[in-house]
C-alpha cells in the first residue's frame, strides 16, 4: 500500500507535551488512515487469499486494525512484516510505535528505516504496485478518525472490535506472544459487523 508520507499528516494541532504522548497520538492517527484508505480493503484480501507472496499493503491494514483493537504486540508483529515487505509506512508506524513505549533508540531505527525505503521508492526505475480500490464500510473507521482529531480515546466500533479480537491466533512467538492471524472471511465479517443492521 503506498500513498501519502504518513508522517506529514499524522501531527497533532498542538503539541501534546511528552514525545511518548505524541507518538501514541501519530500511531493512533496513522492506524486509523490506514483503514480509511480507499484500497484497505482489497489489500487485506490480498493478505488472507494469497499466503505464498508477501502483501505488505494488507500486513499494514491488518496491524492497523490490530493496533486500534488494542493488541499492541501482534500490531508490531505485521507492522514488522509490511515493513519488511518495503512498506515506508510501516517503518514508519514502529517508529512511533517504539517512541510511544518510551523507546527511543528502537523508534530511531524505524525512523532511518522509514528514510531508506521512501528513498528506495523514488526511484524512478521500481515500477509502482498497483493496488485495486475497494475500501473497508466508513462505518469501520469515521468514528475513530473524529475521536483522534478531538484528542479522545480512540475505539474501533464494538461488533467491528469484536472481529478483530476472534481472530484465530498463531503459537506464541517468542518476541511478540500472540500473533493474531487474518482469516479468509475478515473482511466480509468486518462488512457484516459495521452494516447498519449489525448495528441495532
Amino acid at each position: 500500500m503506498s500513498g501519502p508520507d504518513l508522517r506529514r499528516l499524522v501531527r497533532a494541532r498542538a503539541p501534546l507535551g511528552a514525545e511518548h504522548l505524541q507518538a501514541r497520538h501519530e500511531l493512533d492517527l496513522a492506524a486509523t488512515l490506514i483503514i480509511a484508505q480507499p484500497e484497505a480493503a482489497d489489500s487485506l484480501e490480498a493478505l488472507t487469499n494469497n499466503r505464498r507472496r508477501i502483501h505488505p499493503g494488507g500486513a499494514l491494514v491488518l496491524a492497523a486494525l490490530l493496533h486500534l483493537a488494542g493488541h499492541d504486540d501482534g500490531c508490531q508483529f505485521w507492522l514488522q512484516f509490511a515493513a519488511g515487505g518495503g512498506s515506508t509506512t510501516a517503518a514508519s508506524c514502529l517508529s512511533f510505535l517504539h517512541a510511544a513505549r518510551g523507546e527511543f533508540r528502537d523508534a530511531d531505527y524505524w525512523r532511518n528505516q522509514a528514510d531508506q525505503l521512501a528513498a528506495e521508492a523514488r526511484n524512478p526505475t521500481a515500477p509502482p504496485a498497483p493496488w485495486p480500490g475497494r475500501p473497508l464500510p466508513p462505518a469501520v473507521w469515521a468514528d475513530t478518525l473524529a475521536a483522534c482529531h478531538d484528542g479522545l480515546t480512540l475505539r474501533l466500533p464494538p461488533r467491528v472490535a469484536a472481529v478483530v479480537h476472534q481472530l484465530p491466533v498463531a503459537t506464541d512467538d517468542e518476541d511478540h506472544g500472540e500473533i493474531p492471524q487474518p482469516s479468509p472471511t475478515l473482511v466480509d465479517d468486518l462488512a457484516h459487523a459495521s452494516a447498519p443492521a449489525a448495528r441495532a
